[in-house]
């Protein structure tokens, strides 16, 4: 990941063609070393490609990808319809309005505590 965060930063600075030696002084500049052939391999992905439309082909990619939260909800619903509907809503009750609290005593201290 440190080495395309590289290129795009190359890339951003007006680089059009960065090589590897690019690569290499821009993650000598924060200290960690550049893996060779992690350069190799991703020089021969983006070769004769434009840059603007791999991170377009790579949103339409991650744009079919299912979130995590619409999975967690489908959990949650199956688990409480197996114990008695009737019950489920009420529990799930409680949880609101616990949530609606915490954001009272977060409006008390005006965000000045994060990490008391």
């Amino acid at each position: 990941m440190k080495v395309i965060t590289a290129y795009l930063l190359a890339v951003q600075g007006g680089n059009t063609n960065p090589s590897a030696n690019d690569l290499e002084n821009i993650l000598g500049s924060v200290g960690t070393n550049a893996e060779d052939d992690r350069i190799e391999l991703l020089f021969s992905e983006v070769k004769g490609k434009d840059i603007t439309e791999l991170i377009a082909s790579g949103r339409e990619k991650l744009a079919s990808v299912p979130s995590s939260g619409g999975g967690a909800i489908a959990v949650a619903a199956s688990a409480g319809g197996g114990s008695g509907g009737g019950t489920a809503p009420a529990a799930d009750e409680p949880k609101k309005e616990e949530k609606v609290e915490e954001k009272e005593e977060s409006d008390d201290d005006m965000g000045f505590s994060l990490f008391d």
